[in-house]
């Protein structure tokens, strides 16, 4: 499992010209799913992502979580993370979990979130979709379990 964490002021998805999703200030995770993957690495990242204390104290220092600071997020499914370009020009996928592993995987990490008490809002698996945000720091991490 791959998930990129952008710590946001803002986020939205956009498919077909509607929003479909829209959080203030959290974070935007684009989300990876391998077919290697199992329940337990859902578990470790989702609560990585809301326990990671990447907003700052009242003096500046990256040292709050999610969860201090009552944010959301945005999540949204993207196997391309999960691409393998050492070899040749044309990125492999294979190592990407399938479409239903994949599905059933993004929606169990969601649900993880939620059950800290956090707001989640989301793209759609498998959509073509525009994301837009504003990255605030910038503060991007990369998470891998396995």
């Amino acid at each position: 499992m791959k998930v990129v964490l952008q710590r946001v002021l803002n986020a939205s998805v956009t498919i077909d010209g509607e929003i479909v999703g829209k959080i203030g200030r959290g974070i935007c995770l684009l989300i990876g799913i391998a077919e290697s993957d199992q329940p337990e690495d859902v578990e470790i990242v989702a609560d990585k992502c809301v326990n990671l204390r990447i907003f700052e104290d009242d003096q500046g220092k990256m040292n709050r979580s999610l969860l201090e600071v009552g944010g959301e997020v945005l999540a949204i499914s993207q196997f391309t993370l999960l691409a393998d370009s050492r070899k040749g020009r044309r990125p492999s996928f294979i190592n990407a979990a399938n479409p239903r592993k994949g599905n059933d995987f993004y929606n169990y990490f969601m649900d993880r979130i939620r059950s800290h008490g956090i707001h989640v809002e989301s793209g759609r698996f498998g959509a073509m979709m525009d994301v837009q945000l504003t990255n605030y720091g910038p503060v991007t991490i990369i998470l891998e379990e396995k």
